[in-house]
C-alpha cells in the first residue's frame, strides 16, 4: 500500500487511516459530520494526493485528448479546465478525469487513483501522434482547501488573487512561498475554495502554511468520508459506484460532457444511446422515512420488483435525511417518481428528485 508524502502527518493528528485506491489515506478525524459541516460553513483541506497527474505535451497533444475524451478540449484555452470522461469500446467509462489546458500543445490530466495505470496504458494506446507524456503521479501532492471561507484564509499566502479564479479556471503561481503551484477551482463538495498542486518536497512546509492562514478561520483537516458525504449532497458521480466500464455517459447524466462535433473513441455507440434513448438512468432521489440507503442496495418498485440498485447513498448532513444515487429503468427516472429501498425486510418509500441535493 502507497503513502502519500503527509501520511505521517494525518497519523500524528488522531487519524483514522483506510485502504483507499492502493494508498493509506486518513478517513476521518474527528468525525464525518463534524468535518462536513467545516467544510460548508469554513474551511477544512483534503489531502487528495493520491490523484493520478499526467502531462501531454507536443504539437499533438491536443489530437490525442480529443480521441480519447469526451468533450471538447478544443474549446479550452490557457487557465481553463474542463470535466470530461475516457469513453471504453464497449460504450462505458474508463474513467472520469479533469483536462487541464496549461499552453497551447501543454496539458494535464488529472485522474483517478485507483485508475492510474489504467488510464496511463488506455491513453497510451491511442497515442499514434508520438505525443509526449509524462505520469508525474508519484511527483505532486495535492491539497484542496474547500470551504466558503477557504479563499479569505488561503489569499495572504499568494499575490495571486483568488477570489478571480473562477469554477473551472487555474493559475500558476506562487503560493505560500513556493513558485509554479497550480491553484485552481475545481472543487468536489460545491461550497467553493481552491485546490492545489504542489511537488512533493514542498508540500509539508506548505501544509503548514495553510494552517498557519487558516488558524483564525477554524481550519481543520478533513477526511475521505466527509468528502463522500459532500460529493453526494452535490449529486457528483464517484468513479467505481456511480460510474464505471459498464455505464454509458448517457445513463450517467453525463451527456453534458459529451459532444458529438468531434471523433473519439466510440463516439458511434455513445451517439445512439443519445439519439435512441437508453433503458436505465442514473437518478438521485430522497428517502421519505428516517432511513440509510446504502451501496447495494436493492431499489425495487411497489410490487417489490428489483428495478435497480443504490450506486451511493448516506445520510446527508446538510440536509439530515437519507439521499442515494441509483441507476432505474428510464420509466421510474423523472423527478416525483415513487420508488422504494429494500432495507433488509423493510421497502421504505423514497422520491426521485432533480439533482444537486443540496442547493446554497
Amino acid at each position: 500500500m502507497k503513502n502519500t508524502t503527509l501520511t505521517d502527518v494525518h497519523i500524528a493528528l488522531g487519524a483514522k487511516m483506510v485502504p483507499f485506491a492502493g494508498y493509506n489515506m486518513p478517513v476521518q478525524y474527528e468525525g464525518v459530520n463534524i468535518e462536513h459541516e467545516t467544510v460548508r460553513n469554513g474551511v477544512g483541506v483534503f489531502d487528495v494526493s493520491h490523484m493520478g497527474e499526467f502531462f501531454l505535451k507536443g504539437k499533438h497533444a491536443l489530437d490525442l485528448i480529443q480521441k480519447v475524451t469526451s468533450n471538447d478540449a478544443s474549446t479550452l484555452f490557457d487557465g481553463r479546465a474542463q470535466y470530461s470522461c475516457l469513453p471504453n469500446n464497449e460504450g462505458g467509462i474508463v474513467d472520469d478525469l479533469i483536462v487541464y489546458k496549461i499552453a497551447d500543445e501543454h496539458y494535464l490530466l488529472v485522474v483517478n487513483a485507483s485508475n492510474i495505470e489504467k488510464d496511463w496504458d488506455w491513453i497510451s494506446k491511442h497515442n499514434t501522434w508520438g505525443v509526449d507524456m509524462e505520469n508525474a503521479s508519484d511527483q505532486y501532492s495535492l491539497l484542496a482547501i474547500q470551504g466558503p471561507k477557504a479563499i479569505e484564509a488561503m489569499q495572504k499566502l499568494t499575490p495571486v488573487n483568488l477570489g478571480d479564479i473562477k469554477y473551472y479556471h487555474f493559475v500558476i503561481g506562487e503560493f505560500a512561498g513556493v513558485q509554479d503551484v497550480i491553484i485552481s477551482a475545481t472543487g468536489y463538495t460545491g461550497s467553493g475554495g481552491i485546490e492545489i498542486y504542489v511537488k512533493n518536497e514542498h508540500i509539508k512546509y506548505v501544509w503548514d502554511k495553510v494552517f498557519e492562514a487558516g488558524a483564525s478561520f477554524g481550519i481543520k483537516p478533513i477526511g475521505l468520508a466527509a468528502r463522500d458525504t459532500l460529493r453526494l449532497e452535490m449529486g457528483f458521480c464517484l468513479y467505481g459506484n456511480d460510474i464505471d466500464d459498464t455505464t454509458s455517459p448517457i445513463e450517467a447524466g453525463l451527456g453534458w460532457i459529451t459532444k458529438f462535433n468531434k471523433e473519439f473513441v466510440n463516439c458511434e455507440t455513445i451517439k445512439a444511446h443519445k439519439e435512441n434513448g437508453v433503458s436505465r438512468k442514473l437518478v438521485g432521489f430522497e428517502m421519505q422515512e428516517k432511513a440509510i440507503p446504502r451501496h447495494d442496495y436493492e431499489i425495487v418498485d411497489a410490487d417489490g420488483n428489483i428495478i435497480g440498485k443504490v450506486t451511493s447513498g448516506t445520510m446527508a448532513p446538510s440536509l439530515g435525511k437519507g439521499i442515494g444515487l441509483g441507476y432505474v429503468p428510464t420509466e421510474f427516472s423523472k423527478p416525483g417518481s415513487q420508488i422504494f429501498i429494500q432495507i433488509r425486510k423493510n421497502r421504505v418509500p423514497a422520491t426521485v428528485v432533480k439533482l444537486p441535493f443540496y442547493r446554497v
